[in-house]
């Protein structure tokens, strides 16, 4: 069965805890923006396509095409980048366009992804999102959704700040920091290989003014019909809290006596 392509497409560059699960499941909301969901993450590290069922790059592309776009022909994905796990992928598409010169492998993604727009999604405060980072691996609550409709299933058990204040590690998040640092270098250096200037959107803006932010991100993703949709409101929980607040002053006092 041939698949047809979308007509545009995007990915979401993301690190951990910068609110791209919020912005994706509002604009998976729209019904018209793609889904963007994780469609590019291999966890157990077999391979997207054992991981999808199918038997090569091209089927895993008509894969994507199909599951990650809307009716309309838009086609998204968030795309946590790391350097090892980029040259695997890019391989993986490269058996799409066999013969053809792709030096920094953006015909490779292009055979996916056409027609693309890059988003990167950043927080201005680089401590916080390691502090909520911390936080979702010792509570293993990752996402506090506020409806059944969502695309993260259901939803743990919440926690509190007394179930996880004691598990504070300087250690730990310093660590954490520092691969969330790691991580939006190597996003930066893909850009510059690949000549995209992408369109930011910051996580402080999103809160604060989260129905403009989602408005102007489809203004820049040009998707016909956004300007008559209403933005439905955000579909997860605030998880910060005060042990959030504890870690992250702690951190700060731990890092000066250390400096």
């Amino acid at each position: 069965m041939t698949v047809a392509a979308p007509r545009q497409s995007y990915l979401i560059w993301f690190s951990q805890r910068v609110g791209s699960s919020m912005l994706t499941q509002a604009l998976e909301d729209t019904g018209i923006a793609g889904r963007p969901r994780e469609w590019l993450e291999d966890p157990a590290g077999h391979g997207l396509p054992a991981k999808y069922g199918v038997r090569d790059a091209v089927q895993l592309r008509d894969f994507l095409w199909r599951e990650a776009a809307t009716p309309n022909g838009v086609m998204g994905s968030k795309y946590g980048i790391d350097a090892d796990g980029h040259l695997e992928l890019t391989a993986l598409f490269a058996g799409i366009i066999p013969g053809v010169v792709d030096p920094d492998g953006s015909k490779a993604w292009e055979a996916v992804f056409p027609a693309c727009k890059h988003v990167f999604m950043t927080r201005r405060n680089k401590l916080r999102p390691a502090v909520s980072w911390l936080r979702a691996i010792r509570s293993q609550e990752w996402h506090r959704p506020n409806r059944a409709d969502t695309v993260f299933g259901e939803a743990p058990p919440r926690t509190s700040a007394a179930d996880v204040i004691h598990h504070y590690d300087y250690d730990d998040l310093d660590f954490l920091l520092m691969g969330i640092n790691r991580q939006e270098a190597e996003m930066q250096d893909q850009f510059d290989r690949w000549g995209v200037v992408p369109y930011t959107v910051v996580y402080e803006d999103l809160v604060a003014d989260y129905d403009p932010t989602v408005r102007q991100l489809l203004d820049f993703l040009e998707i016909p019909g956004h300007a008559d949709i209403t933005i439905p409101r955000p579909a997860l929980d605030r998880l910060a809290d005060e042990a959030s607040e504890d870690w992250y002053q702690r951190f700060r006092r731990g890092r000066a006596a250390r400096s």
